[in-house]
C-alpha cells in the first residue's frame, strides 16, 4: 500500500468524525473498501462528480486537522520510539542474566503490549 493511502486511511481514522456523514461515508467507501468513484456513486445515489467533490473537501478537511493537531504525526513518532526501545531491550535482555534479566525481559515485554506486537 502507498505511503499516501496509508496516510489518509491514518487521518480518516483519526478524525473521520469530524467530517460530514456524507464526506465521511466517500472516504470510508474509496480508502477502506477500494471503491471506485464510480462505485460510490452508484451506491450513494450521487454523481461520480459528487463523490470527488466530497472525497477532495474531505482530504483537505483531514490535512487541517491533522495540522492543526499533529495527532498522527505524534502517534507515528510515539511507534518509532516505541520501537526503538523495544529493540534496545532485545539486546540488553541478551546481555544480561539473573534479576537484571528477569527485569529486562519484563521490561520487554510490556514495550510490546505497548507497540501492539
Amino acid at each position: 500500500m502507498e505511503d499516501g493511502r496509508l496516510m489518509q486511511i491514518m487521518l480518516l481514522d483519526f478524525y473521520g468524525e469530524l467530517l460530514t456523514e456524507k464526506q465521511r461515508q466517500c472516504c470510508e467507501l474509496h480508502y477502506n473498501e477500494d471503491l471506485s468513484l464510480s462505485e460510490i456513486a452508484e451506491q450513494s445515489g450521487i454523481s461520480r462528480q459528487g463523490v470527488w467533490d466530497n472525497l477532495r473537501r474531505a482530504e483537505a478537511a483531514l490535512r487541517e486537522f491533522e495540522e492543526k493537531t499533529g495527532l498522527v504525526r505524534r502517534f507515528l513518532e510515539q511507534r518509532a520510539e516505541l520501537e526503538e526501545l523495544r529493540k534496545q531491550m532485545e539486546e540488553l535482555c541478551a546481555l544480561t542474566e539473573g534479576r537484571a534479566g528477569e527485569l529486562a525481559g519484563r521490561i520487554l515485554r510490556r514495550l510490546e503490549t505497548l507497540s501492539g506486537e
